[in-house]
């Protein structure tokens, strides 16, 4: 139980998991630090935990960690369309673009020199997603009562379909 004076505990344990898994990379790809490096090995585990493990400004619920989390989510997965209630997965063309996921930002990334590389990767070429007329929504509420659904179970032979 937490006493409410230093870190959380959860802020703890990030920090330690955080720190494993950065300097075990680095130690793995690079092998021990030197005093010139040591920098990169410390500074940025202890500068994600401190920040990661605030609470977010957009959602009081969530830390900035898992916003950030998501936002890379968004960003690599894009979104999935739930098409007909899941029954179907959606086709790649289907997906959102990286163009519209990114929106402004990415027509700006793309003007800057030397960044005109990326169009075809962020999909300027691709059509933009308009909204087709508005549907007509016009359902009418019936309520059938047990002798009717008796009626129609007898029907079918009483198997459900």
């Amino acid at each position: 139980m937490d006493l409410g004076e230093g870190p959380s505990r959860r802020m703890l344990v990030t920090g330690v998991v955080v720190y494993v898994l950065w300097t075990g990379s680095l130690l793995m790809m690079f092998g021990l630090p030197s005093q010139l490096t040591f920098t990169l090995y410390f500074a940025p585990p202890a500068v994600i935990t401190y920040y990661g493990a605030q609470r977010s400004r957009r959602n009081e619920r969530r830390w900035n960690l898992t916003q950030w989390a998501l936002w890379v989510r968004y960003l690599t997965l894009g979104h999935r369309p739930v098409i007909n209630g899941g029954r179907r997965a959606a086709e790649r063309h289907e997906w959102l673009p990286m163009s519209a996921r990114l929106g402004e930002r990415a027509e700006a990334f793309v003007e800057l020199p030397g960044m005109g590389a990326f169009e075809n990767v962020l999909g300027k070429d691709a059509p933009r997603l308009t909204a087709g007329r508005a549907v007509p929504f016009d359902s009418k509420t019936r309520m059938y009562g047990p002798d009717a659904v008796y009626r129609a179970r007898k029907r079918t032979g009483g198997k459900p379909q």
